[in-house]
């Protein structure tokens, strides 16, 4: 296991930018279009036009301006007026970088102040591994984190949080709110068509869907709705099998799983079930999948996995043939990675967030082998099966003083 330790002094906290941006009327978005021919050009007292950077073309200078990192933007802002321009403007950035194909992945963790309980977005740049502080969400100061249902457009930008509960008086909210990395704020959306909180929640297919959780009386609920950004209303769907609140929940296949978890006393086998949105009908969860599942979710590689709350916080992965969960080969999480913890997934990598907003970034390692102790069944061309073994191996990165007083509620992937 390797270890990058990021100190306080070496890694401050940025502020990502104000909580409501506007465009600057001298600003316009094609005065920074990638062309050299386009109306890039300004002119700085006299007349006299001055280039992005002296002795580059205009193109070749705003891609060299766009790989700035957010942090670095303050010192460099003054340079001039065309470089204050570009990089004060969030919005214009970002749009350019997408527009230009630069995107990066950003770890957004949605966390709370253990003693305080407040709310906050912190967002690490797993490139330069900086924090970064989102703009307060617009929400009641007395809520509840875990009630929340957040989901991801990682390629859009785009996060959703939706529902929660206020925690003072224990109800259930139907609010949506959006943040777009490329505009940098929060949009307050249409309402849920009912209100709830520790919901299961998932992207199929560029929709937002929502299922069982808790009601205003504190029943659980097997009402579920689906949400379309596109046309940005909510409706009914098929009602669940079984009244459940949600323990987690994870999308396979176009497939929403949701299983309640484990309950104490521990005397009943939790319960599960599955949708299917192209037949809008829910299935009961394979026995197996439902019991082994003891912790966070994640799907990577087109397998389910999961970082288990027991067993030193391992790592394994659901075998469908079996009906059973494997143990990834590998250690355990790093120990500075401690419980509660959020996990998320993106090309090849498992991002695990604990306590204090420590991070372990697992390297995900997969070979077919018939040998293995640990397996898992893939497709092949042939249409026959063979073994997979998976491996991992974790990297540690300690968060800055700043952040330690911060307990993960959820964390997502976006590109920006």
């Amino acid at each position: 296991m390797q270890r990058v330790r990021v100190s306080s002094h070496q890694s401050p906290v940025h502020k990502l930018g104000a909580s409501q941006m506007t465009l600057s009327p001298k600003f316009k978005l094609n005065a920074f279009s990638p062309s050299p021919s386009s109306s890039l050009s300004e002119s700085e007292g006299g007349g006299e036009f001055l280039p992005l950077i002296p002795g580059l073309p205009d193109d070749i200078a705003l891609n060299c301006l766009l790989r700035i990192p957010v942090h670095a933007h303050p010192l460099c802002r003054p340079v001039c007026k065309r470089w204050r321009s570009l990089l004060l403007n969030k919005e214009t950035f970002f749009t350019l970088r997408r527009q230009l194909g630069l995107v990066e992945p950003w770890l957004f963790v949605f966390s709370f102040h253990r003693c305080t309980g407040k709310i906050q977005w912190q967002v690490l740049d797993l490139v330069r591994l900086c924090w970064h502080t989102l703009p307060s969400m617009p929400c009641k100061d007395r809520v509840c984190p875990p009630g929340f249902g957040c989901i991801a457009m990682s390629e859009q930008g785009a996060l959703y949080v939706c529902g929660g509960m206020l925690s003072d008086i224990d109800c259930p909210m139907d609010r949506v709110l959006k943040y777009e990395v490329h505009r940098n704020r929060w949009t307050v959306m249409n309402h849920m068509l009912t209100p709830r909180s520790f919901f299961a929640s998932g992207m199929i297919n560029g929709r937002i869907y929502a299922a069982g959780g808790n009601s205003t009386d504190l029943f659980e609920l097997n009402s579920a709705e689906v949400f379309d950004p596109m046309k940005g209303y909510w409706r009914s769907i098929a009602k669940m099998g079984a009244n459940m609140a949600s323990y987690d929940a994870a999308v396979l296949d176009a497939k929403l799983y949701v299983t309640e978890g484990w309950l104490w006393p521990f005397s009943f086998s939790p319960r599960g079930q599955v949708y299917d949105p192209e037949t809008d009908k829910w299935e009961t969860m394979a026995a197996g999948m439902t019991e082994g599942w003891t912790g966070a979710s994640l799907v990577l590689h087109g397998h389910l996995f999961v970082v288990s709350e027991h067993e030193r916080m391992r790592l394994k992965v659901y075998d469908v043939e079996s009906d059973s969960w494997d143990a990834v080969d590998g250690p355990p999480v790093p120990k500075q990675v401690c419980k509660p913890f959020s996990a998320n997934a993106t090309n090849g990598r498992i991002y695990v967030v604990g306590r204090n907003l420590h991070v372990a970034v697992g390297y995900i390692r997969m070979r077919p082998t018939t040998m293995a102790t640990t397996t898992a069944e893939v497709e092949k061309k042939n249409g026959k099966k063979e073994k997979v073994c998976f491996s991992v191996y974790w990297k540690a990165i300690d968060a800055p003083r700043a952040l330690c007083d911060l307990t993960p509620s959820s964390s997502q992937v976006l590109y920006a």
